[in-house]
């Protein structure tokens, strides 16, 4: 039997570092309006961008056929056009060279026998969720291509939510691959980590609708909601279920009271626990809480929600952290035993 070498972690290292880094390409995407100047979706030979004038001319034509060209930009030239294109051409090519990153170590490790039979499942879902990951990002541009100039909010926040949950099990694989001395066995705090992790996705989840429908732009005042604590509103949509869903006013009501409600437990658990990844948590859920706020206040700075979603995603990693030292210690590390 071997162990697993270091080669093997440092490579999820970066894998894990290039998926935090498309989650904030992605975030700029949405947020610069981008995502739909690419209306065509080339996997396999949409690794160069247009390479002539009139190239870039066809590719424009090609962007005011479509409902933002057509009702929102019919005036671009050019130039204006390729200040939205490159940023989405850059966001699909990130999303390759991830592909690329983790698809060629993970059949060089295989072949050298150097991961373990409980390692090699979990290699290949991830390798799986991440095509996946792929179609779904353009089936979540597709719907804003049809007959109106913006993508399905609940298609952006199944993207944004799988890219997360890719990230997270990267970093959960990553700890597992680590040293483990730092486990300590307790469950009390590893069942509030779990439940503050789910809590949190959940926080996304109302924040992905959220930004999808532009909401955050409604009310930019803080603590209230233009001058109210319950904004007149909340269900003006019929049936009153679906105010959550589409009402913009009632998202970021939602997304308001959850965000402070989670911040309440993340610090509630420091302060029982006082242990240094519990007080990370609860510093990083402070900071989050600050984000979200200047990103309201600001009527949605590009910067700040940029720095917004990246918080949480930050939030995220301290959280696994704490569940993951909450564990009692394995029989054997993941990386103990290595199968050919």
């Amino acid at each position: 039997m071997q162990t697993a070498p270091a080669s093997v972690r440092n490579w999820l290292l970066v894998v894990a570092a290039m998926i935090f880094f498309m989650i904030v390409l992605g975030a700029l995407t949405r947020l610069t309006e981008s995502g739909l100047s690419m209306v065509e979706w080339r996997p396999v030979t949409g690794w160069l961008p247009p390479m002539s004038d009139t190239a870039w001319q066809a590719e424009l034509q090609k962007y005011l056929s479509s409902p933002q060209g057509r009702l929102i930009n019919r005036g671009f030239s050019v130039g204006e056009f390729q200040q939205i294109f490159w940023l989405e051409f850059i966001h699909r090519l990130w999303g390759r060279l991830i592909g690329v990153a983790f698809a060629l170590p993970l059949a060089w490790f295989w072949l050298r026998g150097q991961l373990t039979p409980a390692l090699k499942p979990r290699l290949l879902a991830l390798l799986v969720l991440g095509g996946l990951q792929g179609a779904l990002g353009w089936a979540m541009v597709a719907s804003g291509l049809i007959d109106r100039p913006s993508v399905s909010h609940y298609r952006l926040a199944a993207h944004l939510l799988l890219a997360v949950a890719l990230y997270a099990y990267t970093v959960w694989l990553i700890l597992e691959l680590g040293p483990q001395g730092a486990r300590h066995g307790d469950g009390k705090t590893r069942r509030k980590a779990t439940a503050l992790i789910g809590f949190l996705l959940v926080v996304m989840t109302w924040g992905a609708l959220m930004a999808g429908l532009r909401a955050g732009t409604a009310h930019n005042t803080f603590p209230t909601m233009s001058g109210y604590w319950i904004p007149p509103g909340l269900f003006d949509l019929d049936p009153w279920w679906v105010n959550f869903f589409e009402n913009g006013t009632t998202i970021q009501f939602v997304h308001r009271w959850l965000a402070k409600l989670l911040v309440l437990g993340v610090l509630v658990l420091a302060w029982r626990t006082r242990r240094p990844e519990t007080l990370a948590a609860a510093a990083m859920a402070l900071l989050q809480l600050g984000l979200g706020i200047s990103t309201i206040l600001s009527g949605v700075d590009i910067a700040l929600a940029t720095a917004h979603q990246a918080g949480a995603v930050l939030l995220l990693t301290t959280l696994i952290v704490v569940r993951h030292r909450a564990m009692p210690s394995p029989a054997w590390p993941m990386s103990a035993k290595v199968g050919a």
